[in-house]
């Protein structure tokens, strides 16, 4: 027998993963996330003017055809916010988080085909350290995929005359989405648009996406990051920014509209014009109901240190949701 002292088992702690992921574990994520990518691909072949419902009553070829015609948006998409989410499930797993897989939220009906993913934290991280990795990992890592996604898309896709009738969408605009267009298109001659293919379009909401998840906020990515940057005193640049949301709400709805009444347009395009903020007002009703549930301040970490190495990237990640801030997301054209 040895006479060593035997280790004791190690309990979970506030930065221990105690979950013991396994196989079972990831069923109901890889389900969501199948079902997913059918929503997804259903809204991509929708894009090419087919409906994959209506082609499987004329066979399963013909569905199936039609499906996979939508796999230009899914695929890209897909691998947007898969790397997004698992930059999270890595970086907290390696910092011993207590970390779910992520969950996909199929959504046949919206504009994209999903409400994206949600990550489950149990308990809170203790270390600005590990909570700046966690925090920007997602982002970062859905970056990486999105740019050259869109670069590729755009550089594919047509610059065209705006059409003359019948509704389109004009997609938001971006300091960087417009450094792109100019550096890939050159100047867009007036009365015309790029006409984002579906693997373009799918890189413009990776930067969508990215941009929201980036509001420094709560619990949000770009909350986390702001707090291991800047501690308690987030808590008081978040209540400010959350409340600024209304504000650029209304005065993006009052830059189109104004102008739009002036101009003596139908009261309905005029109504229409008013509503391009509208996407901000509904994210601060969401980030205020999820405050009243979670608490209006972060939880906050047994330490005030953050690396150099860390404080560079906390700050270049803040930097980059300045760059991808869209005054609005999405308007009729």
């Amino acid at each position: 027998m040895s006479d060593e002292p035997k280790e004791s088992p190690a309990r979970p702690t506030e930065d221990t993963d105690a979950s013991g992921h396994g196989l079972a574990a990831w069923r109901t994520p890889i389900l969501l996330f199948l079902a997913t990518l059918i929503t997804t691909s259903f809204v991509g072949a929708e894009m090419h003017g087919l409906d994959p419902i209506e082609a499987f009553d004329l066979g399963p070829g013909q569905g199936l055809r039609a499906w996979m015609a939508g796999w230009d948006f899914a695929l890209p998409l897909m691998s947007i916010l898969l790397a997004h989410e698992l930059g999270h499930y890595v970086a907290g797993r390696l910092h011993r988080v207590d970390i779910s897989p992520p969950y996909f939220i199929p959504m046949p009906l919206s504009l994209l085909g999903t409400m994206g993913a949600v990550i489950r934290m149990r308990g809170r991280i203790a270390r600005r350290d590990a909570l700046l990795d966690v925090g920007a990992s997602g982002p970062l890592a859905g970056l990486a995929i999105t740019l050259p996604v869109l670069i590729y898309g755009i550089a594919t896709s047509p610059v065209e005359p705006l059409p003359e009738s019948g509704s389109f969408i004009v997609e938001g605009r971006s300091l960087l989405y417009v450094g792109l267009l100019y550096a890939l298109k050159g100047p867009i001659p007036e009365g015309h648009d790029i006409m984002l293919s579906a693997t373009a379009f799918a890189g413009w909401a990776g930067l969508l996406v990215t941009m929201i998840n980036l509001v420094p906020v709560g619990q949000l990515d770009g909350g986390h990051i702001a707090y291991a940057l800047f501690g308690k005193d987030q808590d008081r640049y978040a209540r400010m920014i959350r409340f600024a949301l209304p504000a650029i709400a209304l005065v993006t709805g009052a830059a189109y509209g104004v102008p739009a009444l002036l101009a003596a347009r139908p009261w309905a395009e005029v109504i229409t014009e008013w509503m391009s903020g509208l996407h901000w007002m509904v994210w601060f009703v969401v980030l205020t109901m999820l405050a009243r549930l979670t608490g209006h301040e972060h939880p906050p970490t047994d330490d005030d240190s953050l690396s150099p190495t860390r404080r560079l990237v906390a700050i270049g990640t803040l930097v980059t949701f300045v760059l991808l801030f869209m005054p609005w997301w999405v308007r009729p054209g």
